[in-house]
């Protein structure tokens, strides 16, 4: 899908909206620095040490790290009180409309974490801000890429309501297709439950899975790393709504991964995923390091995504 027609029928409005996430969006700096992005840091613990992700240290560095540790890193939900000072924060900066959106609810308590530090900032600041949270359905930049069209928009005038109504048509739409090369991690940390069951990797075989509103599925087992990108593209193919809709690709440390899918997803598509993202230090700990992801717009669902809105204009 064309960014103007994602973006609809732009109004120009006297609205400051600020788009809020945490740093499992995968975002890059760059993104975050061009301004109405806030990424909030997910607090991970490795080795008895407490760390914020993209804070204590770069997602370069967290591989580093991830290769040296003896036990598999630990993460956990952003404080509601974070949640709440950013919502202080875009306040004194003038904002009037705040769209936060998080992790799926389905594998982090991150929505109720930010619906509640809204309710405690609004119990002091009564209509001082309009926030809208949105539970995103997914994972990584299914979410993080739209943020940043979202960001866009909104430079360009876009009213708050129509951002909503962007990023939740893409959230009922966005699937997620990936692999992990090694099924060390996932095994180890169980929160893929997918992953968890899957006993084919003793006899060479690749798990491909797939992610919809939050829930994991493996829909292909797959003979030796060679088959792994043309088998997920053939599945993305098979999905996508629109071949030169945006699609965005995701790796992990093995970037040789990622650019065979490049390639595969440039001759099938018609067109390049709009990016290359790196999977941060949230999603690896669970899929491992040697992880390649496709993320693409499919059929729109009706799923009863959570989120919570003071926005009725």
């Amino acid at each position: 899908m064309q960014r103007g027609e994602t973006m609809a029928k732009k109004l120009k409005t006297d609205e400051k909206i600020l788009l809020i996430t945490d740093s499992s969006s995968d975002i890059p700096d760059e993104a975050v620095q061009k301004g109405g992005i806030v990424l909030l840091p997910i607090p991970v613990a490795m080795d008895g040490k407490s760390y914020l992700e993209r804070v204590d240290f770069t997602t370069e560095e967290f591989y580093e790290k991830l290769a040296a540790t003896k036990e598999i890193p630990v993460t956990s939900r952003i404080p509601a009180a974070t949640f709440q000072q950013a919502f202080e924060e875009a306040l004194e900066q003038g904002y009037t409309d705040v769209i936060v959106t998080t992790i799926t609810s389905k594998g982090s308590g991150m929505f109720e974490s930010a619906v509640l530090g809204k309710r405690q900032f609004l119990e002091d600041h009564p209509e001082a801000l309009r926030i809208t949270v949105l539970d995103s359905g997914t994972y990584t930049l299914g979410y993080g890429y739209p943020i940043m069209e979202a960001a866009e928009m909104a430079r360009q005038g876009t009213s708050a309501a129509q951002i909503i109504a962007f990023l939740d048509d893409w959230y009922s739409c966005c699937e997620i297709i990936f692999a992990a090369y090694s099924l060390e991690y996932a095994k180890k940390s169980g929160r893929i439950p997918a992953v968890a069951a899957f006993v084919g990797d003793v006899l060479g075989l690749r798990p491909l899975i797939s992610i919809i509103d939050g829930e994991t599925k493996v829909v292909a087992k797959i003979r030796g790393d060679k088959n792994v990108v043309s088998r997920m593209v053939e599945y993305a193919a098979g999905r996508i709504t629109e071949k030169k809709s945006a699609t965005v690709a995701v790796y992990g440390t093995v970037e040789a991964y990622a650019q065979d899918l490049m390639k595969a997803a440039a001759k099938a598509f018609g067109r390049a995923p709009r990016m290359l993202g790196h999977l941060g230090a949230c999603i690896a700990v669970n899929s491992g390091p040697k992880t390649v992801a496709l993320v693409f717009r499919g059929e729109k669902r009706i799923n009863g995504r959570a989120r919570e809105s003071d926005y009725s204009k």
